[in-house]
């Protein structure tokens, strides 16, 4: 399979990717020293696209974790070969101080593995809960020697009782050969006593003469309403033709959790930009999404997300559904849970029907462990 080929279904792994990660409450362990592994093969009904295979293993021990994520490709042959690697690395270096580093490796023309890239990250807990974290993305050059394309330096503090200010500056090669600011963002949070979290992100942009110049501000409100429901409001802002901040987004989204341990999530997306029509400073609905979460008494876990559209071209369409992913877990009776993943997306027709169709399995203790029992009553 091409890289071209990976890409034209990575939107489909996204969805899938993101139904495995959005299960019901888990059970926690406490073992500190565990290891899991889990495997899956994923395709199409129709095999418009060459299937692939996964495999992922974890280990966990004396405060390091490794995992290990393996794709395999179809091959002409008819036989699966090795296509891609990712590593995730994390380690506690002492009680301030933790690292975590993430590879990607690929294969070249003789299938052996060559490393893409490499991801860093530092944090450090300081005196006064100030934390700063450090962040580098490394690619390799055309003789293979790894090289720095991006640095990101990000400082918090807090300011007062419930509120916090975090700093962050990315940087970025330069004609000289060395790394220069390009990105700055300032972001301050307020959590009051309610529980209430009200948040606003600028981010700064180089304005070409060495300054800075504001392009674009992000606004959140969370909010506890109690008896498992809670709520937040997004806000994004640009500067307008004549400098002035206009709204060109808003999300609204909810999520209530009932007495028998079902969670829903609906999020609606409002935007100045719809496809097909051209722009203008009004906002409008295109998209909502609502993924809904459960687990039966005897431990099957569901998750079903579905994706709702305008259709292209007309501003006033009604939404329509264009996705739809389904998720089950199935505890095994040998300590495994089995997993199937499967993406629906509109047909010719104006119905749904399969595209990308997985299967797997897992001793993952988080996925074969589900917690049933109703939620607390909130305080």
């Amino acid at each position: 399979m091409t890289f071209r080929g990976l890409r034209q279904f990575s939107g489909l792994i996204a969805l899938a990717v993101a139904l495995g990660h959005s299960g019901a409450t888990l059970a926690q362990t406490t073992s500190a020293n565990q290891s899991w592994t889990a495997s899956s093969q994923q395709g199409t009904p129709i095999g418009t696209i060459n299937p692939i295979r996964t495999r992922e293993t974890h280990t966990e021990s004396n405060g390091r974790t490794v995992d290990w994520t393996s794709t395999e490709s179809l091959g002409p042959d008819g036989r699966y070969v090795p296509y891609s690697d990712t590593q995730r690395e994390s380690v506690r270096i002492n009680d301030t101080t933790s690292r975590k580093v993430e590879r990607t490796y690929g294969r070249n023309s003789d299938g052996r593995r060559i490393l893409l890239q490499e991801r860093e990250e530092e944090t450090r807990a300081l005196a006064g809960g100030e934390q700063s974290v450090a962040r580098t993305t490394s690619n390799p050059d055309a003789n293979g020697t790894m090289h720095v394309v991006q640095r990101e330096v990000e400082d918090s503090k807090p300011l007062s009782p419930g509120v916090r200010v975090t700093n962050t500056t990315v940087l970025t090669p330069d004609v000289n050969g060395g790394l220069s600011p390009t990105m700055k963002t300032e972001q301050r949070e307020t959590k009051a006593n309610d529980g209430t979290v009200e948040s606003r992100k600028s981010t700064l942009l180089p304005d070409g003469i060495g300054g800075w110049k504001l392009g674009e501000v992000r606004e959140s409100t969370a909010k506890e309403a109690g008896s498992g429901v809670s709520s937040k409001e997004e806000r994004v802002l640009r500067p307008d033709s004549n400098g002035r901040l206009a709204v060109v987004e808003r999300t609204l989204s909810k999520q209530t959790q009932a007495a028998t341990g079902e969670q829903r999530e609906d999020v609606d997306t409002y935007s100045t930009d719809v496809p097909g029509v051209a722009g203008n400073d009004s906002l409008q609905l295109v998209q909502r999404g609502t993924t809904i979460r459960g687990a039966s008494s005897t431990g099957v876990r569901t998750t079903t997300r579905r994706v709702e559209q305008v259709h292209p071209g007309e501003a006033n369409s009604a939404l329509q559904v264009t996705q739809e992913g389904i998720d089950i877990v199935r505890p095994g009776t040998s300590g495994a849970a089995q997993e199937s993943h499967v993406i629906l997306t509109t047909n010719p027709d104006g119905g749904l029907g399969p595209v990308w169709i997985g299967n797997g399995k897992t001793d993952n203790p988080s996925a074969v462990r589900v917690d049933t029992a109703p939620p607390t009553k909130p305080h």
